[in-house]
């Protein structure tokens, strides 16, 4: 076992505070390496905040994860000392069941994933996560990170990237297709970088048009308010394919009639509240509502691949670890353009 530095949540509605977490000895098949970044995802806040049922504290964030291999198992063939690796929401599955064994582990149905944090291990202890120094994961469930990206842009990508690319993937988007972004956030602009790079027409639809400059800079070719009501006269039967960011309650009725014959809206959002899906939109052009949570193994790892040969980054702002719970204010109030990253050199401190 060793000890290592991080910031973990005590409860509910108290501030992370630094301490110490042990991480287990490498295993034959695992793989240790010092954390460099690690992003910091709505998913952490509401973690923390028991809005998703009550985690077991003290609690570790932090599931987009960027850094430098120190150590590996006897029997690991993937990675070497020096390697550049990362890991996203995952760090285990059942690896029996189909979906785990057709490589979309993130649906497990042998257990369920087990989340990088607020999960339980095959050892039986808690998972702690990336507001730390260090981790231990077995290879299986370690990405490769391209020489092309800088370690601080990478993690987002490990969670938000991959949660946007793999329902563009899913659903076709190519050259000509026509996407809509609802929302432009931490998932948002990657959303709409992806769709961009994969050749898409890209529209972004937020309630105001206080971020057109910057949606249009990312590579979106059209940007509409949707508190102006004839924006859904507009661009009604417009989109192959809408991805939903957000997690506020909306009127799916308005938003599935932009889609065209077939349209697919896609959600990636949690709201807290169940969504209401009016039958008549669907029925009258046989269009489709669906969801989509992260993705993969291969899938993010082909993603990093993809983000690397086509130059697509996220948006960050690097802080330090004591400036985390000013970070989760922040992006409480959607002051954040658009995902923070912490350098965690200091927790890789003695």
């Amino acid at each position: 076992m060793s000890t290592v530095s991080a910031y973990a949540a005590t409860s509910a509605t108290d501030p992370l505070t630094r301490t110490t977490i042990t991480r287990r000895d490498p295993g034959p098949h695992d793989v240790a390496f010092d954390i460099h970044f690690a992003g910091i995802c709505h998913s952490d806040i509401h973690t923390v905040k028991a809005e998703w049922g009550a985690p077991q504290y003290p609690l570790v964030p932090g599931h987009e994860i960027a850094g430098v291999v120190t150590a590996v198992g006897s029997e690991v063939t993937k990675y070497k000392v020096g390697d550049r690796v990362g890991v996203g929401c995952f760090v285990d599955s059942c690896r029996e069941c189909p979906n785990c064994q057709a490589g979309v582990e993130q649906y497990c149905t042998g257990g369920g994933m087990i989340g990088t944090y607020a999960g339980v291990g095959r050892d039986g202890q808690p998972t702690q996560g990336g507001y730390s120094g260090a981790i231990v994961v077995d290879e299986d469930y370690v990405l490769s990170i391209p020489d092309e990206i800088p370690l601080d842009a990478a993690a987002p990508l490990l969670c938000a990237g991959v949660t946007t690319y793999s329902p563009l993937r899913h659903w076709n988007v190519v050259p000509g297709k026509r996407i809509a972004v609802i929302g432009l956030g931490g998932l948002g602009h990657m959303a709409v970088k992806l769709g961009v790079a994969m050749g898409a027409e890209v529209t972004v639809l937020s309630q105001s048009l206080k971020k057109m400059e910057d949606g249009l800079r990312l590579g979106a070719e059209h940007y509409h308010a949707t508190s102006d009501r004839q924006t859904f006269k507009d661009l009604r039967g417009k989109f192959d394919v809408i991805l939903n960011t957000v997690s506020a309650s909306l009127d799916l009725g308005a938003y599935l009639n932009l889609l065209t014959l077939d349209g697919t809206l896609v959600e990636l959002g949690m709201p807290e509240h169940a969504l209401t899906v009016p039958p008549s939109p669907l029925v009258r052009m046989r269009r489709s509502v669906t969801g989509s949570l992260i993705g993969g193994i291969a899938e993010t790892q082909e993603m990093l691949n993809f983000c690397a040969e086509h130059g697509v980054r996220p948006e960050i702002e690097v802080i330090e670890p004591d400036y985390i719970n000013t970070a989760y204010e922040r992006v409480l109030a959607s002051d954040v353009r658009y995902r923070f990253v912490i350098d965690t050199e200091s927790l890789r401190q003695p």
